[in-house]
């Protein structure tokens, strides 16, 4: 298995453990304290952006995620990111999670919807 394929597994298996008994304190845990969370392409609000773990703590206290996500293909890297394509369980909608982590902190998680 490919370092991004191993990250990808740990953070899909995290998220959905955190959405599947609504704590998301251990997914927050990894982010590092001056990272940028971006959402993309958002249906109905364009794009969110995020900037330090307080306004990442509180947009998911604001609206957590409902659903759970599934790697659709193999995640690969791309210059410092992992690049994780997925899909909405619910209703299969496809997206694209980018991870950047640095000194073993998520520095940067930009999703992209559709």
């Amino acid at each position: 298995m490919t370092r991004a394929s191993l990250v990808a597994q740990r953070h899909l298996a995290l998220f959905n453990e955190c959405v599947s008994n609504g704590d998301f304190s251990a997914l927050l845990a990894e982010f590092a304290p001056d990272a940028v969370v971006k959402f993309e392409n958002v249906p109905g609000a364009g794009t969110l952006e995020f900037r330090g773990l307080q306004a990442i703590i509180a947009a998911y206290e604001r609206q957590p995620p409902d659903d759970q996500i599934d790697v659709t293909t193999e995640a690969f890297e791309d210059g410092e990111s992992i690049v994780v394509p997925f899909a909405w369980r619910a209703d299969g909608s496809k997206g694209v999670m980018r991870l950047t982590y640095a000194d073993g902190r998520l520095a940067q998680m930009v999703v992209t919807f559709g």
